[in-house]
């Protein structure tokens, strides 16, 4: 059975310390924030699950203000709005764990945002994933998709519960690319014709379970880039075109699978040398998303918070 990352929100720990530029809290009381994008407008946009929300924050205030609301909330202790993304300036919210399986009466899969207070379901994920369900089964019969990546005019979806990664038009066309053995994929990057998926690894996420690797959506190929952080739960091209990715931190050992790592422990990290990977900034609590917006970092928390950290 694969783990899952539980995002919970939870008192911030200490402020984070880096090697070489200390982090910058730019935000904090996001209700159960996972996911996040850059949107054509340069701004970060944060999903929030417990809310059942998207906030749009300014990068260099820390303003936020609501983006779109009324999405499924978050039902058990993860799931609701787990991303968001944005296609022909247009945008989408991927929400899971809300159907009659987990006790919801809403939809697993992508939802388009018509309006501040109107959403539409454009692809059934859920639906699919009961109808072709992995091997082997798995407790959760519609999944856990975790992260999705504009790709080709629709999306790359991550499924950390079913462990593969889906092609998902905006018809509503789902099919599987990718089956992964028990990696928990999470986080996607795409760099030109390249894919890029973070791996938590299996419980209890071990510091070489957790990888980068590539994979090819036309022939299944998967080849690992780096590997070397307990946890990893996304992956972002950064300055100098390096790969970044986060550490959500250690796992203690004998937790429930679905734990997220112990407060404080997190890092961002960067592919180095033969194929390792090495921290920028150590500390963070309980990391879940990150982007990039003019060379600097921003790091969404599942306490709620947004740090900023230059990498140098």
């Amino acid at each position: 059975m694969a783990a899952i990352t539980v995002p919970v929100t939870a008192p911030a720990a200490a402020s984070p310390t880096a090697p070489a530029h200390r982090p910058r809290l730019l935000v904090s009381g996001l209700e159960g924030a996972v996911g996040s994008t850059v949107g054509p407008d340069g701004a970060l946009y944060v999903a929030e699950g417990v809310a059942g929300r998207i906030s749009r924050v300014d990068p260099r205030t820390g303003r936020r203000t609501t983006f779109a609301s009324g999405l499924p909330r978050r039902i058990a202790g993860t799931g609701g709005a787990m991303d968001v993304a944005f296609v022909r300036h247009r945008a989408y919210v991927l929400v899971t764990l809300v159907g009659p399986d987990v006790g919801g009466t809403g939809v697993d899969g992508i939802y388009r945002v018509d309006g501040p207070n109107r959403v539409t379901v454009v692809a059934d994920i859920g639906a699919w994933s009961l109808a072709h369900p992995p091997i082997p089964p798995f407790f959760v019969p519609t999944g856990l998709q975790y992260a999705m990546q504009p790709y080709r005019g629709g999306f790359l979806v991550t499924d950390g519960h079913h462990n593969r990664l889906l092609r998902v038009g905006l018809d509503g066309a789902v099919r599987e690319l990718v089956a992964f053995p028990n990696v928990v994929p999470t986080g996607i990057a795409t760099v030109g014709r390249s894919v890029y998926v973070a791996q938590a690894g299996p419980v209890p996420h071990q510091p070489g379970d957790g990888r980068i690797v590539r994979a090819e959506p036309r022939t299944g190929r998967v080849v690992e880039v780096a590997s070397g952080a307990p946890l990893l739960v996304d992956v972002e091209l950064g300055p100098r075109r390096a790969l970044y990715a986060l550490s959500q931190g250690h796992f203690t050992a004998g937790n429930p699978e679905g734990s997220p790592a112990d407060p404080g422990t997190g890092a961002l990290v960067r592919t180095g040398r033969h194929g390792r990977l090495t921290p920028v900034a150590r500390g963070l609590d309980r990391p879940s998303s990150l982007e990039f917006v003019r060379g600097s970092a921003y790091v969404v928390t599942l306490s709620g918070q947004i740090w900023t950290i230059d990498p140098g």
